[in-house]
């Protein structure tokens, strides 16, 4: 019997699984970095035991460490969560010669799977559909595009499309270099690139007495950088053949390697509905809860009793019901190359309503580090129906109050409410299509009303009192400021300029101060009907609309029924130092230098759009690109150098005009 389990993870995942301890009676042990030390995992731990440093590499991705801190925390078994260490085979074995239980499957069956290109074999041999791998050294033009894939690990990292023959080489060095430092493997294989394909997988779970369960379809087809965005249950629109197949070879899967616990079978499925096999992944599953959601299982309760040596229920898994749709809210910029960002998380509230539930290892007044992987949380949606569960999770995501980084939110919604994914027709290239349209700015005349709401709201706030009008008195202290009938008493407008978030635009509004409080300027049919510091109410065109405030330093949160928007106060006059110089490459984001382009040199010359620097963030690389050709003529990044948003990295010079001749 399990008593004390120490969770080899942080974040969402670790919270999750203390939530199924407390439930069965079990003391939940954490482990955390010095970056992680008050991080919300560590809060809900009954123990915690310290890994030294900030970096994966010297703590949660250090096995030793993890394995001393299950023994010193007193605990009897290790669940390894997902990423990180969950499917290293020698973790596993380190874990079992502690004489520790390991929650998770067989060391034999992570071995066997760890190594995509063993792993494909070996299920070729089982029967299972395969794509046929590419021999890089050989690959012609009629073999484009082809997919480059790191040989372990997972989470679209090493991985890359190439497209062009002349891309191969730096696009292989790219996905090799990335996989080395996501998994201490650098290698990488190539197999077809299917256009419009699905990504389907299956969940099985089995025991160690013969017992493999399949638990349905997942389709994870929207995807960014390869890595999942919005994942649901079943998959839809699959017939009962193809459905029965992917069942059928996913089981078989499980039982050629000996496997037990929690697993996930991934296919890519063709436009004409053949699966292939893609990998195995000997863990448990980010997108895990949208299959409890719709069998009405705890998975992770069922991997500690499997773990336990106790048999899967003889009744076989229940009967699913409903639809079950989940959102991966990530801090990033999805219009800016899904850069992620980083700071202080100021406000993370979901609306808690039947049907929802947030797994989440962030509350309000955590910081987002520039360490780990950039998901805040994720949102999940149950309900009878697949129109039903999207409609509810566009909703809450809408009514979610997120304050802080920029976070992918508005393209969860929009992404959920694209005409193809309410009729289901996904494919893995959903973004590739429609990226530019979802990410467009949100509409002008509901940007301008916020914009309005919270000028009105910093108005009142700066006045004598915290509201005006019948119900409060100026300096009387905080209440509504009601409007009926009023009329305008002559004053100079004032105007307040703010920046949209993330996407830049400048917007000025435009009031006066009435004898009743603030009023709009130059607003036709616009009405105020309440303003206090933090709420307003305006009605324009005869909708009303109600705007909730807040306001942190320079920026400005409003959230509305319709929407959420954030705004930098702007000063009135433009500070002429805050102008970079033209030609400046400035760091995107927090993070580490890992690499500049061959060659790359004080006074050497660039092409317009040329890769120059390579900068690591939240596990992902990203590259600088030359903003022209010309020469370099400053160049203050290094390998290994670290640097904070916005630093200046090198400046490209562009060659002066001629002269013309007169």
């Amino acid at each position: 019997m399990i008593t004390t389990l120490l969770v080899a993870n942080r974040g969402e995942i670790a919270c999750r699984i203390f939530r199924t301890c407390r439930a069965l009676g079990i003391t939940g042990v954490a482990v955390h970095s010095d970056a992680d030390a008050d991080a919300l995992h560590v809060r809900e731990a009954d123990l915690a035991v310290r890994l030294p440093g900030a970096a994966p590499s010297d703590t949660y991705l250090r096995g030793d460490l993890v394995v001393a801190a299950a023994l010193a925390a007193g605990a009897d078994a290790v669940h390894p969560g997902y990423g990180f260490l969950s499917e290293n085979a020698a973790f596993a074995a380190a874990v079992q010669d502690a004489g520790l239980r390991w929650v998770g499957p067989p060391v034999k069956a992570i071995e066997l799977m760890a190594s995509k290109t063993r792993a494909k074999e070996l299920m070729g041999a089982a029967g299972v559909p395969l794509l046929a791998p590419l021999d890089t050294g050989s690959v012609t033009a009629a073999d484009l595009p082809l997919l480059l894939k790191a040989a372990s690990g997972g989470g679209g990292r090493g991985m890359r499309v190439v497209r062009e023959l002349g891309a191969l080489e730096a696009e292989l060095t790219a996905a090799s270099a990335e996989a080395a430092a996501a998994f201490g493997d650098g290698e990488v294989f190539a197999e077809p690139y299917v256009e419009r394909g699905r990504h389907v997988e299956v969940q099985v779970m089995a025991d160690g007495h013969g017992t493999v369960w399949a638990l349905g379809t997942r389709d994870c087809s929207l995807q960014r950088r390869h890595q999942k965005v919005i994942e649901e249950a079943p998959a839809p629109g699959l017939d009962d053949t193809v459905r029965a197949r992917l069942h059928e070879s996913a089981v078989a899967a499980a039982r050629a390697v000996g496997y037990t616990g929690a697993g996930t079978v991934e296919f890519l499925l063709s436009a004409g509905g053949r699966p292939y096999f893609l990998e195995m992944n000997t863990r448990l599953q980010v997108e895990h809860p949208v299959t409890e959601a719709v069998f009405g299982l705890d998975l992770v309760a069922l991997q500690l009793r499997i773990a336990e040596g106790e048999p899967l229920p003889a009744a076989g898994p229940p009967q699913p019901e409903g639809h079950a749709v989940e959102a991966r809210l990530y801090a990033e910029d999805p219009a800016r190359d899904w850069q992620p960002q980083t700071g202080a998380l100021l406000t993370l509230a979901v609306p808690d309503e039947p049907g929802l539930r947030l797994d989440t290892g962030y509350t309000g007044g955590d910081t987002i580090g520039v360490h780990y992987d950039p998901m805040l949380a994720k949102v999940i949606a149950h309900a009878p129906t697949r129109t039903e569960a999207v409609r509810l999770l566009a909703r809450a995501l809408e009514r979610a109050r997120i304050h802080g980084p920029v976070t992918n939110r508005d393209l969860l919604v929009r992404s959920l409410r694209h005409p193809d994914f309410v009729a289901a027709r996904v494919d893995t290239g959903f973004y590739d299509r429609h990226l530019a349209d979802l990410t467009a700015p949100a509409d002008a005349d509901r940007t301008r009303a916020a914009a309005l709401a919270a000028a009105l709201a910093q108005a009142v706030h700066a006045g004598p009192g915290t509201g005006t009008g019948p119900e409060s008195r100026p300096g009387t202290g905080p209440g509504p400021a009601r409007f009926g009938a009023w009329r305008n008493v002559t004053s100079q407008p004032q105007t307040k300029r703010y920046r949209g978030e993330p996407d830049g635009t400048e917007h000025e509004v435009a009031y006066r101060t009435a004898r009743g409080g603030p009023v709009p300027h130059d607003a036709p049919g616009v009405r105020v009907l309440a303003v206090r510091p933090d709420r307003v109410t305006l009605e324009a065109d005869g909708v009303t609309r109600h705007f909730d405030i807040a306001v942190h330093h320079d920026r400005v949160y409003v959230d509305g029924a319709g929407g959420s928007y954030t705004f930098t106060a702007l000063p009135r006059f433009t500070d002429p130092s805050a102008q970079s110089e033209p030609g400046s490459l400035l760091a995107p984001m927090p993070g580490t230098v890992v690499r500049l382009a061959d060659g790359l040199a004080r006074g050497a010359a660039v092409e317009a759009g040329q890769p120059l620097i390579w900068l690591e963030a939240m596990k992902m690389e990203h590259r600088i690109l030359a903003p022209a050709t010309g020469t370099l003529t400053a160049l203050h990044a290094a390998p290994g150098l670290q640097v904070e948003v916005g630093a200046l990295l090198a400046v490209v010079t562009e060659p002066a005009a001629p002269e013309e001749n007169v």
